[in-house]
């Protein structure tokens, strides 16, 4: 038996899977990426590894992906996030689909066909808004863990809106709410509508929508008001945080016959929107 890692280095957090020929999941990690790429894709390698009960003599090759792929020197290849994200999802879920995925600083609309293709995409990084550090500055706001918030907004009773999409009015409007004696159950679900009406605005959502990264990962709220939102149920894959890690560990399983030519840290490579 064969054993493949992959590892998405994101500018919030790292993640790595590990998995079997089979593709089946042994192991995972999510550690935070800090200033030291390297040192956060090793350390998430070893958790993973580890969690899989294997040692890293085992592991026949390791794909790295994320905006951060250029800074893992053990990797044998890349891939883009938008080529990880599209191969993970269609391993769980037949096309047609929409994949929305919510991450720490860029949010992405990926299309992808019938035969599990990649065929278009949307990204959101000029602004935090649409992200997880939106979540984090109204957790902030409200002097709420961010672990808690999905807890908070479930004891939402009124439908508030917040008009803005900048992180920074946003948090002077949610100052203002604050003062009006707004509750605080109402103020987090409200951040959460505001960042189902940017994923809507960004494209249509075609098809299966599937909804993948740590943000529908942590805050299953946020799921429940897309799909309210849209009118149908959504899939949230197995692993959502790790979709990229897990599209990254297929990719070196697959021995895809043509490596990225890797760019350094921060490179928008073939991520740019279309």
């Amino acid at each position: 038996m064969s054993y493949f890692a992959g590892v998405d280095v994101g500018s919030w957090n790292t993640k790595a899977a590990v998995i079997d020929e089979q593709a089946r999941v042994l192991g995972t990690a999510v550690v935070r990426s800090g200033a030291d790429l390297a040192a956060a894709a090793r350390s998430a390698l070893d958790l993973a590894v580890g969690a899989a009960d294997l040692s890293s003599s085992r592991i026949a090759a390791t794909w790295s992906t994320g905006f951060g792929r250029g800074s893992v020197p053990f990797a044998g290849g890349s891939r883009t996030e938008l080529d990880c994200h599209a191969r993970g999802v269609a391993h769980y879920v037949p096309g047609p689909s929409t994949v929305v995925d919510l991450g720490g600083q860029d949010a992405k609309v990926i299309r992808i066909g019938p035969d599990g293709r990649r065929l278009a995409h949307r990204m959101n990084r000029k602004c935090a808004a649409g992200t997880g550090s939106f979540l984090e500055e109204i957790a902030l706001r409200l002097d709420t863990p961010i672990g808690q918030l999905d807890e908070l907004a479930q004891t939402a009773t009124e439908a508030l809106e917040l008009g803005s999409f900048c992180t920074v009015f946003a948090g002077t409007e949610m100052l203002s709410l604050i003062r009006a004696g707004k509750r605080p159950g109402d103020l987090a679900q409200a951040a959460y509508r505001s960042l189902i009406k940017r994923v809507i605005e960004m494209d249509v959502l075609q098809g299966t929508v599937v909804a993948t990264g740590g943000v529908f990962g942590h805050h299953p709220t946020m799921v429940r008001l897309l799909e309210q939102q849209l009118g149908r149920a959504v899939v949230v894959p197995p692993h959502p945080q790790e979709m990229g890690a897990f599209g990254a560990a297929l990719a070196a399983r697959d021995g895809a016959a043509s490596v990225e030519v890797v760019a350094g840290p921060g490179s928008d490579g073939d991520d740019a929107a279309l």
